[in-house]
């Protein structure tokens, strides 16, 4: 059978997705307002020094002598939590997640103004791990202890606690760390890749050491790193993040030696074993098979598509027993809310909800249903129960409370967070001692004085009861890995229907602000006003040959308009898209007469090679 071309295909696949959603996205909740709260809660979750634009105004700098005893700078990063500790491990998986939830949903978070906002927030947590990545086989994976910061209640501002650093390297291995970070890095080096080529780059190469280390030398962070295994321990091991630190390079590389990898480790390490009824920050098998699923849905499989097709069960057993309709389904509250244990139990409703979002998304724009036991359910089923769950969050619950802080007139008061609970430095600078802390701040049985405006807490038990106070910690704590998978489900939501391919690779928009930059960090190159990024978008056999797809993103990085360009490109031996051939060079297509700043142009061309030589020979700026 002939194959559509492209266009066909995106007009095929947005009549599929208006049929499939016809009214999943009604509702009274204000999700582009949950979703710009939901970002700014990160704000309050910055260690370092803070930057100009810094809206959370009752935080100030915080661990500025990060790393100084161990000889390195780890100045930055996020508190996990309502402690001072720096974790990396939910850090790390905190960035891969909202990264994945710009690259699904990013034009959605831009057409909500918060697509800046949520790129600043991915770099904060990058320019980081950038700094705990000093040597390609050393990784600092902690900073703090629990132990002796859960001893003390103090703004992270006055803190007197002990900040060793702690760190991963062959001596001492943790693949399960290093994975992960190596997962959050490509999936970054994808958001930031037509915004700041260079410095997406940097994330890939850095991406790239960390997947060669932990699969070089295996270990559980948790043996190396023992000070974490009461708070972050590794439970599930570190196959599942050397199959999920793969997936993510394939998508940013598409080298194809990453999909080998999860096309011949997919049995070894459990990404065709494992029946999972959880994703998080420690289990990460139905974050895998989704993706595999995503890569066999855009015909990616090769010779492994048997492989891969295993996967894909895996991963349609997850969205089956989150929707329940699988053999094993997840326990819900009796107001319908996915429950898995009393500590802290929203991380896995916002992660299973996301996973049914992409997925539902995934499906319909493959024209495909979901496989179940009682019967195929169409994609819709899956995003309607996603909206379920946070309606239920955002208050429609049997006690009408919203378990996002600062979110409608119900929300939590006494949150278990040292900072939210203290007066703001800026208020009163007078010091807040350990002990005192607990004291003067954590007994007392009021309001907190700062509200933790978008927090998303730890949520109800299994009968739907919750308790305000501060010292439940279970219930009223809230993390990073709650709301980071929960920026791409309210995105896709605010964003009402879509008519877009999800499978179909997307250049974001830029977006509205600037990314901020902190007072004192790494510098990196100016960029060049025009550059050209390429990569290989699929690869096929046809007559004995394998032919690669590539694509070549030509950006306008200046703040004046592209009047005029030349491209230079040897090595190629087939047709062009989205340029025309002037002689010997190639000039804009006649239906574009300029580029304006800060705008890419895609470029397509398909030949049994690798990729052509692109570079740019003249241009003008106006």
């Amino acid at each position: 059978m002939r194959a559509m071309s492209g266009l066909a295909l995106t007009l095929v696949s947005a009549l599929v997705l208006l049929q499939c959603f016809p009214d999943v996205i009604s509702g009274q909740h204000d999700y582009r307002q949950a979703l710009s709260k939901s970002i700014l809660f990160f704000e309050a979750q910055r260690s370092g020094y803070l930057p100009r634009n810094q809206r959370v105004s009752w935080r100030a700098n915080s661990g500025l002598r990060d790393g100084k005893a161990s000889g390195v700078d780890l100045v930055g990063g996020y508190y996990d939590a309502g402690d001072n500790v720096k974790f990396g491990l939910p850090m790390a998986f905190t960035v891969t997640m909202m990264s994945w939830s710009i690259l699904e949903y990013g034009r959605q978070m831009a057409a909500s103004g918060e697509l800046g906002h949520a790129m600043e927030a991915v770099k904060w947590g990058t320019d980081y791990f950038i700094k705990a990545h000093p040597e390609p086989y050393v990784l600092y994976g902690e900073v703090g202890d629990g132990n002796s910061d859960h001893y003390c209640w103090q703004r992270p501002e006055d803190m007197t606690t002990d900040r060793r650093a702690y760190r991963i390297d062959p001596s001492n291995p943790g693949s399960d760390l290093a994975g992960e970070t190596a997962a959050a890095m490509a999936a970054a080096s994808m958001v930031f890749l037509h915004y700041d080529a260079r410095y997406s780059g940097l994330l890939l190469r850095h991406a790239e050491q960390l997947f060669e280390f932990a699969d070089k030398y295996r270990g559980k962070y948790d043996s190396s790193i023992s000070v974490a295994r009461e708070y972050y321990s590794s439970v599930s091991g570190y196959n599942d993040e050397l199959l999920w630190a793969a997936a993510w390079l394939y998508q940013a590389t598409h080298n194809q030696y990453y999909l080998n990898y999860l096309g011949k480790n997919g049995d070894s390490l459990g990404g065709t074993g494992w029946s999972m009824s959880e994703f998080g920050w420690d289990v990460k098998y139905a974050g895998v098979q989704t993706l595999v699923s995503k890569f066999l849905m855009q015909r990616e499989g090769g010779h492994y598509t048997s492989v891969f097709e295993q996967y894909q069960q895996k991963a349609e057993y997850f969205m089956c027993s989150c929707i329940g309709k699988g053999t094993s389904n997840v326990q819900r509250t009796p107001g319908g809310l996915l429950f898995r244990q009393r500590w802290n139990n929203l991380q896995f409703v916002t992660s299973a909800s996301f996973l049914l979002t992409v997925y539902s998304d995934y499906l319909a724009s493959a024209g495909r249903s979901l496989r179940c036991a009682s019967g195929y359910v169409p994609p819709s089923a899956l995003l309607s129960f996603a909206k379920t769950q946070v309606d239920y969050i955002l208050g429609d619950n049997p006690r009408g409370t919203s378990y996002m802080v600062g979110y409608g007139s119900n929300y939590p008061r006494q949150v278990h967070h040292r900072g939210s609970s203290i007066v703001s430095i800026k208020v009163n600078p007078s010091f807040v001692s350990c002990r005192g802390g607990y004291a003067t701040w954590f007994s007392r049985p009021a309001s907190d004085p700062n509200v933790l405006t978008g927090a998303i807490v730890g949520g109800p038990d299994a009968y739907d009861d919750f308790a305000d106070e501060r010292h439940n910690y279970e219930q009223t704590e809230p993390t990073t890995y709650n709301n980071a998978p929960f920026l791409g489900t309210l995105a896709r939501l605010a964003g009402g229907h879509g008519g877009y391919n999800q499978l179909l690779l997307d250049v974001l928009p830029a977006p509205r602000q600037t990314v901020a930059r902190p007072r004192q960090s790494q510098t990196h190159s100016p960029i060049s006003p025009v550059t050209v990024e390429q990569r290989r978008t699929a690869s096929w056999y046809s007559k004995g040959r394998i032919y690669n797809r590539y694509r070549a993103i030509i950006t306008n990085n200046s703040n004046q308009t592209l009047k005029y360009l030349e491209l230079s490109i040897s090595k190629l031996y087939g047709p062009v898209w989205g340029l025309k051939q002037s002689g010997n060079v190639y000039v804009f297509p006649s239906w574009l007469e300029s580029l304006p700043a800060g705008r890419s142009l895609e470029v397509i061309y398909i030949h049994a090679s690798t990729q052509a030589d692109v570079s740019v020979s003249s241009y003008t700026l106006a």
